[in-house]
């Protein structure tokens, strides 16, 4: 019955894509769970009246997105985004945080929405794979609508992973899908590596702070992964995962036997609602008895976040002002990735039992030859804040780590000049001193 209903809906691409409407708006999920056969069979079709595309982190440069008639509207951008802006493509940016993303999609209720699954199991369903994220309730939710096309993109290089029952199992019965497009298309890879001695520093700071037991979120970059990699080589362990993304080092913490996952929620697994690494990563992914894939909504709230014990969670910065307000998603006003759970977990890490939130930042940037601090008397005009100073605790630099939490204005400002590159911390005191921050050195 499964194999006759999976042959009923299939399509080929080109035929899939002439099922969007000339006016119309697609959901996708973000690399690498893009329908890639889907989109480049769209980039083929002339022109559109309105088309709206709602995605998040593309993982190429698709044609359909520079077509007369699309809007392309993500909320988090990579460098296929900033790419477009910077050839003058009018693409804009969605202010949300992960969760939130989900939120929006099940209001506004896209008309098409279209991802990449696992193929079909012997009762025929397919596997959400290495994607869950913000998509996976609003595309159960449009194949159960009649006035809307759930489009499953099959690749067989996608791995079968698993979910909870009780959050509808990370699967989906060909049954219930609207069309389905074959294509075999390797994954979309991200590179997890470290860049250099400062990288390395901060790690070593940050991993000073992770106690046994630990439940550990990791964010993007390779901070995180050198973190993983300390304590996978370190005497310490018994840690659970509670994170957004799911990164290398995530397998490596599972390969060195530390993980246990005795965390107070979800017990017995560790949990994530997408995953973005290497191929290794993904193959694991598979195979993994431990590891499951749940919706944004299940991973990213903050209440969920913090009934977890001893919650830790690891995230990147751009910039911080003396105040201790956080830019992390936008660079001298410009969109340059996305809140995603950064707010998120921050905050859930705080309401936790014994919880901990790491931000870490290079202390200077080189800008046009120049080298210039990435902790600063007060954020530039235009700065757009992606996390408030009274939610920030821990902060880390190559020049050491700080807990601002509970600290008054003048201590939170001494702390973070320490943090400064020595060449810049007397010209912050010299702020500071101006703004009545601190007193007389």
């Amino acid at each position: 019955m499964s194999g006759h209903a999976y042959r009923e809906r299939l399509r080929s691409a080109d035929d899939a894509a002439q099922l969007v409407r000339d006016r119309d708006e697609i959901y996708l999920p973000l690399a690498p769970a893009q329908p890639t056969a889907l989109l480049a069979a769209l980039g083929r079709r002339e022109r559109f009246s309105e088309l709206r595309i709602l995605c998040a982190l593309l993982q190429e440069r698709f044609a359909v997105l520079e077509r007369p008639g699309v809007r392309v509207v993500s909320q988090f951008f990579g460098h296929v985004e900033r790419d477009l802006v910077k050839d003058g493509v009018a693409i804009d940016h969605l202010t949300s945080d992960f969760h939130g993303l989900e939120l929006i999609a099940r209001r506004t209720k896209p008309r098409v929405v279209a991802t990449t699954l696992a193929p079909p199991d012997e009762d025929g369903f397919l596997s959400f794979g290495v994607h869950a994220g913000a998509l996976i309730v609003p595309f159960l939710e449009a194949a159960r609508d009649p006035e809307r096309l759930a489009i499953a993109e099959v690749n067989a290089r996608m791995p079968r992973t698993r979910g909870l029952p009780e959050l509808g199992g990370h699967r989906v019965h060909v049954s219930q899908v609207d069309v389905l497009v074959e294509h075999d298309a390797e994954l979309f890879e991200l590179s997890g590596k470290f860049r250099g001695d400062a990288d390395a520093r901060i790690a070593a700071h940050a991993s000073e702070l992770i106690a046994d037991g630990a439940t550990l979120q990791f964010g993007i970059g390779g901070i995180p992964n050198a973190i993983a990699r300390i304590l996978a080589d370190g005497p310490r362990g018994g840690f659970g995962i509670h994170t957004e993304m799911l990164v290398d080092g995530v397998k490596l913490l599972h390969d060195a036997g530390k993980v246990e996952n005795r965390k107070g929620v979800h017990d017995g697994f560790s949990v994530c609602t997408f995953a973005l690494g290497s191929r290794a990563l993904y193959d694991w992914a598979e195979h993994e008895p431990a590891l499951r894939f749940l919706p944004v909504s299940a991973t990213n709230l903050p209440a969920v976040i913090g009934r977890n014990r001893r919650m830790l969670s690891v995230n990147a910065a751009i910039m911080i002002d003396l105040s201790g307000q956080v830019v992390a998603d936008t660079v001298a006003g410009r969109q340059h990735s996305g809140v995603g759970g950064h707010e998120s977990f921050v905050t859930g890490a705080r309401e936790a039992d014994g919880g901990t939130s790491i931000l870490c930042l290079h202390a200077t940037a080189t800008v046009h030859g120049e080298r210039r601090t990435r902790i600063v008397a007060e954020l530039p005009p235009g700065s757009i804040v992606t996390t408030p100073r009274h939610q920030v605790q821990w902060v880390a630099t190559e020049h050491g780590i700080a807990n601002l939490f509970g600290l008054s204005q003048r201590e939170r400002t001494e702390c973070l000049i320490a943090l400064a590159d020595p060449d810049h911390r007397e010209e912050l005191r010299a702020a500071a001193r101006a703004r009545v921050h601190v007193g007389p050195a």
